[in-house]
């Protein structure tokens, strides 16, 4: 694996490392609002984060590449409503599709197939993180605050 191609792969670790202490802030923010069907939901996204970033250096490792953890700056502590934070959300999803987008092609200059293989698995979710973070934007958009209980049940249930 080159240099080049190993430094992005360290700074998409530290990216995903981000997004999960952004998603946990999320947690925390709509915990205190009274929303822990939302705060489960934001939990279980900071995880999945952790997850990727996992990926990456094992995948790494197996590569004979060495993974590292740089700092990681602070996120945001606050939001305006529910919506504003689903929307926060979605276009941090977005941008994290860039980022991977942006890897794809640096392995493709760097004619690594095997890593442009890997990458093409979090391409495919980013797919549906967009997806699913727009509906549930859209659904909130559309609820109004008679629905907001139920939606936060709803987000609640999810398992992983």
């Amino acid at each position: 694996m080159t240099e080049k191609l190993q430094n992005a792969l360290n700074e998409q670790i530290t990216a995903e490392l981000w997004s999960a202490n952004l998603y946990l802030s999320m947690s925390f923010y709509l915990e205190r609002e009274g929303f822990s069907g939302m705060a489960r939901w934001m939990q279980k996204q900071s995880a999945e984060e952790i997850g990727h970033a996992y990926a990456i250096a094992e995948y790494m490792i197996k590569r004979e590449a060495t993974p590292k953890v740089d700092k990681v700056d602070v996120v945001p502590q606050g939001w305006g409503n529910l919506v504003e934070v689903f929307e926060h959300a979605l276009e941090h999803e977005k941008h994290v599709s860039k980022l991977i987008d942006e890897l794809v092609q640096v392995a493709s200059e760097e004619k690594d197939n095997a890593t442009q293989n890997f990458l093409w698995q979090f391409v495919r979710e980013q797919v549906e993180e967009e997806a699913n973070v727009l509906n549930i934007v859209s659904r909130l958009r559309k609820a109004g605050d008679s629905a907001i209980l139920f939606m936060d049940a709803k987000l609640g249930e999810r398992e992983s």
